[in-house]
């Protein structure tokens, strides 16, 4: 059984939980949903999660660990977070792929657990690298970038692409083909449109 972990918290983002949590169950992960505390979470559009495993209850033995983006004061909750700090350290000690997605990857920022790799975030939040100048910037705004053993997804929907990527990596391309047509992903948005440059961070400090 390959086992992954995916640490939730007060503001995160559903679909940067529900879609990659999706795509790995149907891969056959087991994937050990934590959070600080027992008891319910509450994403940061009101859907509420119940949690029934803390960082301790984590394991050693994960091949990864999926980190979710979420609101503005919860990023910067998190950053401030020693308990996540100290978690995402001790994880990173153990895991095959550390991955994030959004602007989750700023809480990996504040760890210096991206410091000398190429990493991005959501569009909005690229420029809250410059809080980091370890952190390399891959230009343009990739879907997601692989630097070694870091992989950090760009926008919420980005964590689909990237997810499928960390089964292709772990389990490979077979089993990624294999989600994907199971969930029959093969998007083709309705409207198109540009990314916006942006020129602040929005994450308070």
């Amino acid at each position: 059984m390959i086992n992954a972990v995916m640490p939730v918290y007060d503001g995160c983002d559903l679909l940067d939980v529900a879609g990659p949590y999706e795509f790995f169950r149907w891969a056959g992960y087991s994937i050990r949903m934590v959070a600080e505390r027992k008891g319910t979470v509450t994403c940061s559009g009101g859907v509420k999660i119940t949690v029934d495993a803390t960082y301790a209850d984590a394991g050693n033995d994960n091949a990864f660990f999926w980190l979710p983006g979420g609101s503005p004061d919860a990023i910067a909750a998190m950053q401030q977070s020693t308990a996540m700090q100290s978690f995402l350290k001790t994880q990173a000690e153990t895991v095959r792929y550390l991955a994030s997605v959004c602007n989750g990857a700023l809480i990996l920022a504040q760890t210096g657990l991206l410091d000398g790799f190429e990493a991005t975030t959501h569009w909005a939040f690229l420029p809250c690298f410059a809080r980091y100048p370890q952190i390399m910037v891959a230009p343009g705004h990739p879907r997601f970038v692989i630097d070694r053993n870091r992989i950090t997804g760009g926008g919420i929907s980005s964590g689909l692409d990237e997810s499928l990527e960390i089964i292709k990596l772990v389990s490979g391309a077979d089993q990624a083909r294999y989600v994907q047509r199971t969930t029959q992903y093969y998007p083709d948005p309705p409207v198109h449109s540009t990314i916006p440059v942006s020129t602040s961070c929005p994450v308070p400090t």
